[in-house]
């Protein structure tokens, strides 16, 4: 393996770019949402499925 050359350049490269925007959206939504995985998608659940849950029953909160 080739020891890696300083970037004498001042330019960013699109690489980097990303890396930096990735690292800066995840520190955002730690800040935000706290820790943790938190999903963006969820599954579209229908009314009509059965759960136990009380707060589905309307009985109580």
């Amino acid at each position: 393996m080739k020891p890696r050359k300083k970037n004498s350049k001042r330019t960013i490269s699109l690489n980097d770019y990303l890396k930096a925007s990735r690292i800066g959206s995840r520190e955002a939504e730690k800040e935000l949402k706290g820790p943790g995985f938190h999903a963006v998608n969820r599954v579209h659940i229908s009314k009509k499925t059965y759960t136990r849950k009380l707060k589905h029953k309307g009985i109580g909160v």
